[in-house]
């Protein structure tokens, strides 16, 4: 069976940023728009994740040999000038310090986009919406701040209340806790945009103005762009009692790349 690099088709020590866009690729290229397949894509994404979630693979222990490690009579390794420390040594060394010989995990680098990942699932936020009582979500189309010009430095949920738009692009509705931002947009009627709904893609992709949300997998944003307030409404729950999105954000230039074909969403919005 290939092992998830293989899968992405990378090396086993590629850095994050080049596991990034080997997902991005391969998922391009197995999404079932683009002539892939359904299985195909589901594995493409399992792969992604057990490497997202995951453990590095562990190196294989060298067998011992004259350029190697061997046992003393004790059976306590002893090292190679040209090996490092075996495992056993590392055990014993230091009374008071903790060895481990488990993989790293890269949810244990602060910082990393696993940690972010992690403290969400954790629910490491300001406001938390009770769990009883969900959130209320203020939206607005981002493609209306655009055509009338509107700077997203002032506030545009202050200038869209005084203009004169309708229910599709300026209102409210409320979310159940731990709906996704879009299943609770849909259950309310709403038609916003989406592709995969998998976070493979960036089609449903909102900007977070106000309040927070939680994302067990963010697949295909950058730090940059989750940062800047930029999250997947397709996997995303809202955590606190009151937020503000922008929907619709798919034609800001970062995102474009990591578009996938929307035939579904486009025959469901003409309808």
């Amino acid at each position: 069976m290939a092992s998830p690099y293989e899968v992405l088709g990378v090396d086993p020590d590629a850095d994050e940023a080049e596991i990034d866009r080997a997902y991005r690729r391969r998922v391009i290229e197995t999404h079932p728009d683009q002539g892939g397949s359904v299985s195909e894509f589901r594995v493409v994404k399992s792969a992604y994740e057990e490497i997202q979630a995951g453990t590095e693979p562990a190196l294989d222990e060298p067998d011992g040999d004259a350029n190697g490690t061997v046992g003393d009579e004790n059976g306590t390794a002893e090292r190679d000038e040209d090996a490092g420390a075996t495992a056993t040594e590392t055990s014993e060394r230091g009374s008071g310090a903790s060895a481990s010989a488990e993989p790293r995990s890269r949810a244990d680098e602060p910082g990393s986009r696993a940690d972010w990942r992690r403290r969400s699932r954790a629910g490491d936020t300001e406001t938390e919406a009770d769990p009883q009582v969900g959130t209320t979500v203020s939206y607005l189309d981002y493609e209306a701040v655009v055509d009338r010009g509107w700077s997203l430095d002032d506030d545009p949920f202050e200038t869209a209340a005084t203009a004169e738009l309708d229910d599709e692009t300026f209102g409210r509705f409320y979310a159940e806790p731990k709906e996704t931002l879009l299943e609770a947009a849909e259950e309310r009627g709403y038609a916003w945009p989406f592709a995969c709904r998998g976070g493979a893609c960036a089609n449903c992709a909102v900007m977070v103005v106000e309040g927070e949300m939680a994302t067990p997998n963010d697949h295909i944003l950058s730090d940059d762009l989750v940062d800047r307030g930029f999250q997947l409404s397709c996997i995303a729950s809202p955590v606190t009692e009151e937020l503000k999105v922008l929907f619709n954000v798919k034609r800001i230039p970062e995102l474009e790349e990591l578009l996938l074909p929307a035939d579904r969403f486009d025959r469901r919005h003409q309808d």
